[in-house]
């Protein structure tokens, strides 16, 4: 084999290794960041596109939503409960440049910010609004994340707070906090209903005095009820004229008898 053809072999194999090494081929849900000669020169992508061996670096960088627990964090609540809480945030890059730019690993650093936001914010609340305010407190972390994570071109779209850990006494003092509330909700009903028997037997009554007749009826109507049942029972109808009179005729005797010690 003559030197010459060896020169050939040898330049066209360099020329197809220059030429795999320039073709990039980057899917849809990535971007390429070049650097030419350590200047960023843009983010290309997605495709097949060419770069200049050797001068160019690319740097891939996913677009795809990152789905990152936040490990559990002990916390002391603003009422000085501790807790241990985990949560979990979504996260993806929305400027390919500044995510390589701007920082070393923007993966780690929203990792980072999401732990010391969680402890700084949940550090500010009380256990109740922990517990019922939840809706509101990952509103809170998700804006203060992504207010720190927008200059590395990184968009937090939802942080969620999972699990609650309350200490076993915190949770026995709860359950009988529920159990002492309920007790008193029972109490306040059967309260109200006591009321609302007493108003409607005070109102039965004042339309039964006003009309003698209904009387008859209702105590005809309490002797059928009896008598319905076997038993020995013997009922002797006593008519409120004769109630009435007795009242009326024991008055005047008890007036009478008043005077007669005050004579004495």
């Amino acid at each position: 084999m003559s030197a010459s053809l060896v020169g050939i072999i040898a330049g066209a194999v360099v020329l197809l290794l220059l030429l795999m090494a320039s073709v990039k081929i980057v899917p849809e849900y990535e971007r390429g960041v070049i650097f030419r000669l350590g200047r960023i020169i843009g983010a290309k992508g997605p495709g097949l596109f060419f770069i200049i061996p050797v001068v160019d670096r690319m740097v891939r960088v996913s677009l795809r939503t990152v789905t990152m627990d936040i490990p559990p964090q002990d916390i002391i609540t603003k009422d000085n409960v501790t807790v241990r809480v985990n949560a979990v945030t979504y996260f993806n890059v929305v400027d390919p440049n500044r995510s390589v730019v701007a920082i070393e690993d923007h993966i780690k650093g929203t990792s980072q910010i999401a732990q010391t936001t969680l402890r700084s914010i949940l550090g500010q609340v009380d256990l109740d609004e922990l517990l019922i305010n939840r809706d509101e407190i990952n509103q809170r972390l998700q804006q203060i994340i992504d207010d720190v994570t927008n200059p590395w071109g990184v968009k937090v779209t939802l942080v969620e707070v999972k699990d609650v850990e309350l200490p076993e006494a915190m949770r026995r003092a709860m359950a009988r906090q529920a159990e002492a509330e309920r007790d008193r909700r029972a109490k306040v009903i059967h309260a109200k209903g006591e009321y609302e028997a007493a108003q409607t037997l005070a109102d039965a009554a004042e339309r039964i005095e006003g009309h003698p007749a209904a009387m008859h009826l209702r105590i005809l109507s309490t002797m059928a009820e009896i008598s319905s049942e076997r038993n020995s029972t013997l009922i002797f109808p006593l008519p409120m004229e004769v109630l009435r009179l007795v009242d009326m005729l024991r008055q005047p005797s008890d007036a009478a008898q008043g005077g007669s010690a005050r004579t004495a």
